[in-house]
């Protein structure tokens, strides 16, 4: 969760007009199209196709492509090219392993760290995922805004090495939240973050610490459980309508 996060230019065309390198930009729609749903699991990734809708070669396609592997949203399979990497009950469980306990850690430095502007931005972070949950036509945004409070709490940690840590998380859980996200959990999400940011507001970092571990818990058991019908559902599918 860094902020120095790649957000991919909107492509009506082609692109290159960004002050980003030409690489960066394939490499951050590439990330969105896979974090918002647009190449869901599975969905083979064609360099001559990509190259030639975003008007690049198919250098920067390729070299974003391998930098998604390293990630972990890509998947390469000898002989029949690159493809979306799955996002299942058993990826995910890996991923709330680690969450559970870096977010528990970064919730208790944050309460011990975090000045007056990094509360301020997670407060407005806050009020904004709730004028988010109270518009039932927003309701595509909540996952990044739930993301965005996530974010700044581990910035908050004032602690490098826990950043480094979870960055490469960051877009996991931006398409975790994407893939697994409802209308009606606005309301609750919002409601657990709010005790979160009271914790770490108040400088309680035992109170921050039990809060940050319980939401993610949470999360998780909600997660699993979608995911497992939809990894269910597909499965009855008959092979010849599956991508």
């Amino acid at each position: 969760m860094s902020s120095s996060r790649t957000v991919g230019p909107a492509v009506t065309g082609t692109i290159g007009a960004a002050h980003q390198s030409l690489g960066d930009q394939v490499y951050g729609e590439l990330r969105e199209r896979i974090i918002d749903g647009r190449y869901p699991s599975g969905h083979r990734v064609v360099e001559r196709e990509l190259a030639d809708e975003l008007g690049v070669s198919r250098i920067p396609v390729r070299e974003a492509i391998q930098r998604l592997e390293t990630e972990g949203f890509i998947t390469a399979r000898a002989r029949r090219g690159a493809f979306v990497a799955p996002l299942g009950p058993a990826e995910a469980a890996d991923f709330f392993d680690i969450r559970e306990r870096l977010e528990a850690l970064a919730a208790a430095l944050a309460a011990r760290r975090a000045d007056r502007d990094g509360l301020r931005t997670l407060r407005r972070l806050l009020d904004r995922a709730r004028r988010v949950a109270d518009s039932p036509r927003r309701t595509h945004e909540l996952g990044s805004v739930h993301a965005d409070f996530h974010q700044q709490i581990v910035l908050l940690s004032g602690n490098p090495l826990l950043q480094g840590l979870m960055a490469p998380l960051d877009g996991r859980l931006r398409r975790l939240f994407g893939l697994t996200s409802e209308p009606g959990d606005g309301p609750v999400m919002c409601g657990e973050h709010e005790r979160l940011y009271e914790a770490i507001r108040s400088g309680d970092a035992d109170a921050a610490e039990r809060i940050a571990r319980s939401h993610v818990a949470g999360t998780r058991e909600t997660a699993l459980r979608m995911l497992a019908a939809a990894e269910s559902a597909e499965s009855a599918e008959p092979a010849a309508t599956r991508p």
